[in-house]
C-alpha cells in the first residue's frame, strides 16, 4: 500500500490562512479518496510560509471494483424511456436482462465499475481541490486562469510503494505539471531538489533550512526567546497569538533580541507592547522587577554573517519611529488631561454618534451615570464616585492613543484618570467597566466598577430593547448577547443580590427609552424629573400636568413590557451559561417557574442545589414518586371536577406506610420551609430525601383510589401534600424522565 505526498508550491501565504488551509488540504482529500473507494490509514498536513503539504500514508494502490444493479422500464415502455436507460446505465439492449414482475417483464441492467488506479483518482481530485479551493482571499496571475491566495509555482505530488519505487502523479493545473522536487529557504538554499518520500522530504528540507511544522517552528521561537530574556535578568512576556503568527511568517526563525531607547522607556508598558506587536510583530521583554518593558524580541527568517546586527539595527531604527509616534500621543494626551480634565478630553463624544435612535456617545455616558448612581448602593458603592467613574469611564476614547490604538480603550483611561488626580476606584472602573468581554475574562469586583460595568451593560440592552433592535437568529450586530452574559456574569461573579426586573424598571432604567425612537433617552428623563418636581410641590391642577402624568403611566406600562421580554432574554443567555456548567435546562425551568426568579445569584444556587440533589438515588426516586403522585392526583382532579387541596387527616388512615408517611410529611415540611427561608437549597433537598422512603413504601402497599370514597379522598389529599411540599423548592412538574 504506497504513501502518498503532495506539496502545493507558492509564494508567501498569509499567516492567518496557513492552518485553516492544512487542514481543508486534509480533510477534503481524504473525503475525496474515501468515496472514490480508497481506504488510508492515516493523513496530516503542515504548513509553512510557502508550502501546504499533505502526508496519506497506508493508501490502498487501487478502488475496488463495484456492481451496481439498476431497475428500468417495462419491456413494452415506449422506445423513447427505454433508449434513456440504456444512455443513463452507458449499455446496449444486449446487456440488458428481462425479468419477470407482477406489472410485466421488466429491463435490468447489471452496471460494472472496474478499479481505478489510487494515482489516476489522486490526480482527478487533487486537480478538483486545487481548482476550488476555499480560500478566504485568493488572485490570478498572468494569462491563466487558476486562482489561488499566491502565485502558484509547483506541485509535489508521489506515491512511493513499500519497496521505495516513487511514482509521480500525472496531474497538469493550468500549465503546472506534478513533479517529485521542491525547494528549501528562498535564501539560504540553492536550487530544487528530488524527494522520494516523506520522511525523506522533511528531512532534506530541514537541510535545506525548513521547519515543516508549524508548532516545532513556535515551540523553537518560544524557547530560543526565553532563554535570551533569562540570559538578560529578563522575562519575556506570553503572547500565544502573536507567536503563532510569527511562526507563520518564517521557515527558519532566527532569534534576536534588541535594547528599546531610554527616551521610550517612560511610556506605559501596554503601549509599548501593542505598539511592537501591532506594527513590527516584536515580542516584548519586561524587567520582572519594575514591571518595565526594556527589550524586544524579533525573528528573522535568515542567518547571517554578523549574527543579525544589521538585522537589528535596521529593526531598532524603524521600532524608534513607530514609538515616537506613540510617545506624542501620550504626551499630546497628558497634556489635555492636565489643561482640561478627564471630562474636557471626553467632551468631544457630544458630537459622537452611538446610535441614531439612541443619541450620542455623551447622552449614553449621561444615562450611564444617572444609573450607576442607582445600581451603587445595590452593589456597596459609594454612589458619588459611581457616577464620576460612569462620566468618565468613555473619555480615552477621544484619546489620540485609542484613535491609534483602539484595543487600549479602557487601560489608557486608567492612565489618564490616575494621571488627573482622580480616585484609583474611578481610575479602575475606566478600565474595568468594559469587562468581562467574554466566557475567559475576568469579572470586576472593586464595588465602583462594577456598578459602572452594570450601568453600561445594562443601558446597552434597555436601548436597543426600546428600539427593537433585539438579536435575531445568528445576528447580534451590537453584542447584545454578550452583554447579557456579563450582567449575569457581574451579577454571579460577586454574589449579588439584586433584582433584575428592577434593574430593567428602576428610575433611571428602562422605563426612560420608550420614545427614543422620537425623542433621545435624555429628553425623557427630563421629562420624568420635571414631572417628579411638580408631584412632589403641588397638587395635579393643570391640563399639562394631567398630560405630563398620563404620558408617565404610557412609559411605565411600555417599561413593563419590555423588562419582562429583555428578563426572558437574560433568563435565555443564564441557560446557556448554566449548560455550560453542566445544568441540565430541564432544571432550569424547575428553577425558573419559581417566585423571585429576577434574583439570579438565587436562581443559580436554587439550580445548583436540585442538580446536585437530582444526580444522587434520593433525588431520582423522589422525584419519580413525586410524578406519581402528581399524575394520580391529576388525573382524579380532573375525573371529579374538584381539587384536593384541603388537607388529609391521619385518623383515616389504614395501614402502617399511610401513617409513616403522614409523620414523615409532618416532620419534613416544617424543616424544608426553615430550609427555604434561610435559601438553604441544599439543606431543603436533604430534607426531601427523607420523604423518599416512605413515599416508595406508600405506593407499594397502598391503593389510592380505595373502595371508601372517603379514605380515597383522604389518600388524594395525602398525594397533594407530597406535591405541595415538593414543590416549594422548585416545580418537578418540568424536569423530565
Amino acid at each position: 500500500m504506497p504513501d502518498l505526498l503532495i506539496e502545493l508550491f507558492s509564494e508567501e501565504i498569509p499567516a492567518r490562512m496557513q492552518s485553516k488551509a492544512a487542514d481543508d488540504l486534509r480533510a477534503r482529500l481524504t473525503e475525496a479518496l474515501v468515496e472514490a473507494g480508497l481506504t488510508y490509514a492515516g493523513a496530516a498536513a503542515f504548513s509553512t510560509p510557502r508550502r501546504l503539504a499533505l502526508t496519506v500514508q497506508g493508501l490502498s494502490g487501487q478502488s475496488p471494483t463495484t456492481r451496481e444493479e439498476r431497475k428500468g422500464p417495462r419491456v413494452d415502455a415506449p422506445e423513447q424511456a427505454i433508449e434513456g436507460f440504456l444512455r443513463g446505465a452507458g449499455l446496449t439492449r444486449d446487456d440488458l436482462e428481462i425479468r419477470d414482475e407482477k406489472k410485466g417483464q421488466v429491463y435490468f441492467a447489471t452496471i460494472t465499475k472496474p478499479g481505478r488506479a489510487a494515482a489516476e483518482i489522486v490526480s482527478e481530485e487533487l486537480h478538483k481541490i486545487i481548482r476550488n479551493f476555499p480560500w478566504p482571499k485568493s488572485m490570478r496571475w498572468g494569462a491563466g486562469s487558476l486562482r489561488w491566495v499566491r502565485p502558484l509555482h509547483s506541485i509535489l505530488c508521489i506515491l512511493t510503494d513499500e519497496a521505495g519505487e516513487v511514482t509521480v502523479v500525472d496531474l497538469d493545473v493550468d500549465g503546472i505539471r506534478a513533479g517529485n522536487t521542491t525547494e528549501g529557504h528562498r535564501f539560504m538554499a540553492a536550487g530544487r531538489f528530488a524527494v522520494s518520500s516523506f520522511d525523506d522530504y522533511r528531512t532534506k528540507l530541514r537541510r535545506a533550512h525548513v521547519i515543516l511544522e508549524a508548532e516545532e517552528r513556535a515551540a523553537h521561537i518560544w524557547q530560543e526567546a526565553s532563554n535570551q530574556a533569562f540570559a538578560s535578568g529578563l522575562e519575556l512576556v506570553e503572547d500565544p497569538s502573536l507567536l503563532a503568527e510569527v511562526a507563520g511568517l518564517v521557515e527558519w526563525p532566527v532569534v534576536l533580541m534588541g535594547r528599546i531607547d531610554d527616551a521610550f522607556l517612560g511610556l506605559p508598558p501596554e503601549v509599548l507592547q501593542t505598539s511592537m506587536r501591532e506594527h513590527q510583530k516584536f515580542f516584548s521583554v519586561k524587567n520582572p522587577k519594575t514591571g518595565r518593558i526594556e527589550r524586544f524580541v524579533t525573528v528573522a527568517n535568515v542567518e547571517t554573517a554578523d549574527q543579525g546586527v544589521t538585522i537589528l539595527a535596521g529593526n531598532q531604527k524603524v521600532l524608534a519611529a513607530r514609538l515616537s509616534d506613540a510617545k506624542f500621543f501620550w504626551e499630546n494626551d497628558l497634556r489635555t488631561v492636565q489643561a482640561e480634565g478627564l471630562e474636557g478630553m471626553g467632551a468631544g463624544l457630544a458630537h459622537v454618534t452611538f446610535h441614531n435612535k439612541l443619541g450620542s456617545q455623551a447622552d449614553r455616558i449621561a444615562r450611564i451615570a444617572a444609573l450607576a448612581r442607582e445600581i451603587a448602593p445595590h452593589v456597596g458603592a459609594d454612589a458619588d464616585l459611581a457616577e464620576q467613574a460612569a462620566r468618565v469611564a468613555k473619555a480615552d476614547l477621544q484619546s489620540a492613543m485609542v484613535g491609534e490604538f483602539p484595543e487600549l480603550q479602557g487601560l489608557m483611561g486608567r492612565y489618564y484618570a490616575a494621571e488627573a488626580g482622580l480616585a484609583l476606584e474611578v481610575a479602575a472602573a475606566c478600565q474595568e467597566h468594559y469587562s468581562p468581554l467574554g466566557p475567559g475574562d475576568a469579572v470586576p469586583s472593586a464595588p465602583v466598577s462594577v456598578a459602572v460595568a452594570l450601568a453600561d451593560k445594562i443601558d446597552t440592552l434597555t436601548g436597543f430593547w426600546a428600539i427593537d433592535e433585539k438579536p435575531t437568529g445568528s445576528k447580534d450586530p451590537y453584542a447584545l448577547r454578550r452583554a447579557a452574559l456579563g450582567v449575569i456574569r457581574l451579577v454571579l461573579g460577586n454574589g449579588l443580590r439584586i433584582s433584575a426586573r428592577r434593574l430593567l424598571v428602576s428610575i433611571y432604567g428602562i422605563g426612560e427609552g420608550i420614545f427614543c425612537q422620537s425623542k433621545p433617552l435624555a429628553q425623557i428623563v427630563i421629562e420624568r424629573k420635571a414631572f417628579e418636581q411638580i408631584t412632589s410641590s403641588s397638587s395635579l391642577a393643570t391640563e399639562g400636568d394631567h398630560d405630563l402624568s398620563k404620558k408617565l403611566n404610557e412609559i411605565e406600562r411600555e417599561a413593563l413590557r419590555i423588562a419582562s421580554n429583555l428578563l426572558s432574554f437574560l433568563h435565555d443567555r443564564l441557560k446557556v451559561h448554566l449548560r455550560d456548567e453542566g445544568i441540565r435546562h430541564d432544571v432550569i425551568d424547575a428553577c425558573l417557574a419559581m417566585p423571585g426568579n429576577d434574583d439570579l445569584t438565587l436562581l443559580v444556587h436554587r439550580a445548583r442545589a436540585l442538580s446536585d440533589f437530582l444526580k444522587t438515588d434520593d433525588g431520582e426516586n423522589l422525584l419519580q414518586g413525586f410524578k406519581r403522585a402528581n399524575n394520580i392526583l391529576t388525573q382524579a382532579e380532573e375525573k371529579d371536577g374538584v381539587e384536593y387541596s384541603y388537607g388529609a387527616d391521619v385518623k383515616f388512615a389504614e395501614t402502617d406506610e399511610e401513617r409513616a408517611l403522614f409523620a414523615a410529611l409532618a416532620t419534613a415540611e416544617p424543616a424544608i420551609a426553615s430550609a427555604l427561608k434561610a435559601e438553604d437549597f441544599a439543606r431543603a433537598m436533604g430534607a426531601m430525601a427523607a420523604l423518599r422512603a416512605p413515599i416508595d413504601a406508600f405506593f407499594t402497599a397502598v391503593q389510592v383510589n380505595a373502595e371508601s370514597q372517603v379514605i380515597r379522598r383522604n389518600r388524594l389529599n395525602l398525594l397533594s401534600s407530597i406535591r405541595n411540599i415538593c414543590l416549594q423548592a422548585a416545580d418537578l412538574g418540568r424536569i423530565e424522565g
